[in-house]
């Protein structure tokens, strides 16, 4: 029986609480770190797969990544599907296909690690369409999306639904309890600044 994706990120300290800045710009209580679970690509496997098997049935052609946290998903869910897996990146702050090509009319998947507000996977869907894809909706490891706030591209997968609330800054009830620093992501110090729920 296949262990739940919570389990896992917790075996491999890539949940944590404390007080975070997101890349949507929000505040949460918790984060998951994707990057420790990369860091283990048998377990990165593990938490795929759910994924890919639900992503089968959509008849993808080519899984893209935005670089960086996406890149890794990609790959891994193009590995399991035997599909083609691309990147996308910055060029001059813009998100561009650099490396590669998507042909006209292949549906692609959007590949994320974590997914808040999905603001950020819309630039990586103009990309696709810019060069002629069909963008068929994300699969990442983390949905984090509320229904009061969805993501604009479908969340068609996703190894773990978590309902954490994340607030806007002027709203967030850890900054006016003034206890916890806020740790902007990526910072080296996020795994000592943060209480792990392991």
């Amino acid at each position: 029986m296949a262990r739940e994706a919570l389990e896992v990120l917790k075996e491999c300290e890539a949940f944590l609480e404390g007080h975070f800045l997101l890349s949507s710009g929000r505040h949460s209580g918790a984060y998951c770190q994707m990057a420790f679970l990369q860091q283990y690509p048998d377990k990165a496997a593990e938490v795929m797969a759910p994924v890919a098997e639900k992503l089968k049935e959509l008849n993808i052609d080519v899984v893209v990544g935005p670089a960086m946290g996406g890149i890794v998903y990609a790959y891994e869910l193009g590995r399991q599907m035997g599909k083609r897996a691309i990147f996308t990146e910055r060029v001059d702050n813009v998100m561009t296909l650099k490396r590669f090509r998507i042909n006209p009319g292949e549906r692609c998947i959007i590949a994320e690690d974590v997914v808040t507000t999905g603001v950020s996977s819309l630039e990586t869907k103009r990309v696709i369409e810019e060069n002629g894809g069909l963008c068929v909706g994300i699969a990442c490891v983390v949905d984090r999306t509320r229904a009061e706030a969805p993501s604009p591209i479908p969340i068609v997968a996703s190894a773990l639904k978590l309902d954490l609330p994340n607030y806007a800054p002027e709203e967030c009830p850890i900054c006016k309890e003034g206890k916890l620093p806020l740790v902007h992501l990526g910072s080296r110090k996020m795994k000592e600044a943060a209480k792990q729920t392991l």
